[in-house]
Formats: structure tokens, sequence, C-alpha cells
């Protein structure tokens, strides 16, 4: 193999590799310019919906009984164990009719959980909410997932975490959800 041969072999590497360690930043730009553009098409291709369900169930589910158990008034009653037992069904069903390509882009553009009381209200205009202040990061948790953080700079410590994983080589899809941790009531003064 000639010395020209082995620097473009090089060279080649050396491109793939930059590739490949560059698309889950290029795919969590088109997720953040899809979610202020409202352009559901593209969001639906972003999105692996199944699993990003599967994983706001599995997080909001944890975080509702961490927030049963502390709460002193469910010990108390036959009423908070019968809560716990049915918490799953329905965090799985409000999940289940929430998450879509608006919803999605609502989280992406505020930083922030939708409500579950507007479940059945059409999402607000892009234009009506404040996506200039969200704060972005990103990184790699490992080598298949990419984690975008996204901060409200008036909540800078509940960041909404979005985890993109990786389908096949070079494509990357949003899959999964870190919610904050619940921080406990304070009492008001």
């Amino acid at each position: 193999m000639s010395r020209s041969s082995k620097g473009l072999l090089v060279l080649g590497l050396v491109a793939v590799f930059a590739a490949f360690l560059a698309m889950p930043m290029l795919t969590v730009r088109a997720l953040v310019a899809a979610a202020k553009a409202g352009d559901e098409a593209a969001l639906e291709r972003l999105v692996d919906f199944p699993a990003f369900r599967e994983s706001a169930k599995t997080e909001l589910t944890a975080r509702l009984m961490s927030e049963m158990r502390e709460d002193s008034r469910s010990h108390d009653s036959a009423l908070g164990g019968l809560g716990m037992m049915l918490a799953p069904m329905l965090v799985g069903g409000a999940v289940d009719a929430l998450v879509n390509a608006p919803t999605v882009a609502a989280m992406v553009r505020t930083a922030d959980l939708p409500d579950p009381a507007d479940s059945g209200a059409p999402p607000p205009p892009v234009e009506a909410e404040g996506d200039g202040d969200i704060r972005q990061s990103y990184g790699y948790r490992d080598l298949n997932t990419f984690v975008l953080r996204l901060t409200d700079p008036d909540r800078p410590d509940e960041p909404l975490k979005l985890l993109l994983k990786r389908q096949g080589l070079f494509g990357w899809k949003l899959a999964g959800i870190d919610l904050p941790e619940a921080r406990p009531e304070t009492a008001a003064t």
C-alpha cells in the first residue's frame, strides 16, 4: 500500500469517526429546530415515541411513588395503599394520552413537563412561549446514549434531560427522559 493510500485511509477513518461523534449533535439541532418551528412531521421522525412513552411512565411512576412514600398522610390510610397500587395505571394512561409531537415540542421549548390538566387543550402557539431563555447543554452518557439537558433560568436546579439513543451506526432518536428530582414541598411563610 502506497503512502498516499495510507494517508487517504487514515483521513477516511478520521472522517467516519468525526461523523460518528457529531451525529447526535446534529440530531439535537434538528430536534430543537423542529420543536421551535412546530414541525410535527420532523418530530415524528426524530422521536421514538414508544420508547419515550415507556421512559416517561417509568420516571413519572417512580417520582409519584417517592412522593407518596414521603407523604405522611398516605401511610395512615388504606386509601394511600390503594393509591400506590393504582399509580402506575394512572400514570400510564396519562402518558399515553399526553405524549405526542406537540407535547415533545413544548417540552423542548420550555424545559418543562406538560400539565396533565391541559391534555384536552390545544398546545399554545409557538410565539406565545418564551423559548429564548432555555439553556441547552449536551454530552454523551455512554456510547449509545446522548443527553440533551434543558434548563430554564428561572428553575436552574430542575433541568429536564432528554435522552437520545443510537439507532444503527449513525442514526439517533429521542427515546427517553430523565426528570428533575422531586423537590420537597416547603411550608409557606
